[in-house]
């Protein structure tokens, strides 16, 4: 008979096995459709529903520290100042404020009327909540013993509004430092729709697995895709593979849900990639993209992915219950 141990073991390695081949579920800014975006609080509530991956995004600040917002600007539409009232339009540039002064406002909670509200009346407010800084969403993690959840961290730039954040180049090594400090460099794919970024990241740390995020606007401009011209190749993933290049690590495809096709997602597939599109919120939508083959979603509502995932049968994550 086994001992206790080696049965212990055993299903360790078993459960670790079947996560490593689960639909990837990943939370789209920690399940914005369900938590405030972006917050500690939404990863927590990701971490204990069961999602494969925590989808985030990232902006330095004035004093080059990494915090996790999608917007370069402060986003009137959930943020509320020290004084508890709604910044009345586009506040300033997270990359012109320090630490102290991006940690001065509150993002727990939609601005009643505001189209964002309306969206996603279905979000539960955490009033409090602050801008993390990525620092603190890999402690959480950490906390929380959330072995298995991996990071989609996708770095916030725009090759036509440079002045607006961070050069490709500060991003990236102050995001690399971050995560190699952390010791998650296993842990972390790159995304991006400015290419420039994930060339640096396939230079940089060549092994680490990088997103290429596209839309059909991005892919009229090169300015967006590292100066590859989409015209000069015949389909999207082979304009990816060729912004690529040779680099050993995983390279995935994130398109538009509406622009997939099952051609694009078998030849993506053939040239080696994973395929995630994003972000992909109802359930007609989901099912008809797993019928397509990708390799899992980007989702503001990760609870209703996981129910659809789960009833096709498809090996799932598992939830993280709190620490004790």
């Amino acid at each position: 008979m086994k001992s206790t141990r080696a049965v212990f073991v055993a299903t360790l390695m078993t459960l670790a096995l079947t996560a490593t081949h689960a639909f990837d579920i990943q939370a789209h800014r920690g399940g914005r459709g369900l938590w405030p975006e972006n917050t500690l609080h939404a990863f927590d509530q990701a971490i204990t529903l069961g999602v494969s991956t925590l989808e985030l995004d990232i902006a330095l600040t004035a004093d080059d520290v990494v915090v996790v917002s999608h917007d370069m600007a402060l986003n009137p539409d959930h943020t509320r100042d020290a004084t508890g009232a709604w910044l009345p339009a586009t506040g300033p540039l997270i990359r012109s404020l320090t630490l102290a002064q991006v940690q001065a406002y509150d993002v727990g909670r939609l601005q009643p009327g505001s189209q964002y509200a309306e969206q996603f009346a279905t979000q539960v407010p955490k009033d409090g909540e602050r801008i993390p800084t990525l620092a603190a969403v890999f402690a959480r993690v950490k906390e929380r013993r959330a072995h298995a959840v991996r990071f989609n961290i996708e770095t916030k730039l725009d090759p036509t509004r440079p002045g607006d954040s961070a050069s490709p180049e500060a991003m990236v090594r102050a995001l690399l430092a971050e995560i190699d400090k952390a010791g998650m460099a296993e842990r972390v794919t790159i995304q991006s729709f400015d290419w420039r970024s994930l060339a640096l990241v396939g230079q940089l740390a060549p092994t680490m697995p990088r997103a290429y995020l596209t839309t059909a606007r991005t892919l009229k401009d090169s300015r967006w895709t590292a100066g590859l011209n989409a015209a000069d190749v015949g389909s999207t993933p082979q304009l990816v593979k060729a912004a690529a290049g040779a680099t050993p690590g995983q390279v995935i495809w994130s398109p538009a849900g509406n622009t997939v096709t099952a051609a694009a997602v078998k030849e993506a597939h053939a040239l080696g990639f994973q395929v995630i599109p994003w972000t992909i919120n109802t359930r007609a939508d989901m099912a008809n993209l797993i019928d397509l083959g990708v390799d899992g979603l980007i989702s503001d509502f990760p609870d209703l992915l996981r129910t659809e995932v789960r009833q096709r049968g498809l090996p799932m994550p598992l939830p993280t219950g709190p620490v004790n």
